[in-house]
């Protein structure tokens, strides 16, 4: 299976707030193994532009504040392509408080906080269950500042 960057790997939703005073790069990418001058094998990233079932895929979201104002209330959501599974942990933002949805986006919550219902029985939802990773700044975001946020899924 063929999935191209920015396709069907992503969809990106930045608050209203924010939205006309950031500037929001997306890559992704996967590992990839060669050989060296050395014969040694090495890893190193790369763009991920096939990827094959199995294969982990690598988010990295760049935002800039591209305003003269502080950007306030931050806050960057990601939805999981249904055919990708969240890589449990991955989820990474310094300065930031990540919170995930089992739900398609209508509520939010730490991942050991979340729940799902099937058949009339509520369990702990698993990485397999998250449909959105959220990013929510802990502060302003400064003019010309820059924040990375990051996650990794697995193509099914």
């Amino acid at each position: 299976m063929k999935l191209t960057t920015g396709i069907a790997l992503l969809l990106l939703a930045i608050t209203a707030a924010a939205q006309s005073h950031l500037d929001v790069q997306t890559t992704v990418q996967k590992e990839e193994v060669f050989v060296n001058a050395a014969g040694e094998e090495e890893k190193r990233m790369v763009t991920a532009e096939r990827v094959v079932p199995g294969e982990t895929v690598y988010y990295t979201i760049t935002f800039t504040n591209i305003s003269d104002d502080s950007a306030d209330n931050v806050v960057i959501t990601n939805p999981i392509s249904e055919n990708l599974v969240y890589l449990d942990g991955s989820a990474s933002g310094e300065g930031m408080d990540i919170v995930f949805s089992a739900d398609g986006g209508e509520s939010f919550a730490a991942a050991a906080d979340l729940a799902v219902t099937e058949d009339g029985t509520s369990r702990a939802a698993t990485a397999e269950d998250i449909t959105h990773v959220r990013w929510v700044m802990r502060n302003d975001l400064a003019a010309g500042a820059q924040g990375i946020a990051r996650f990794a899924a697995v193509l099914e």
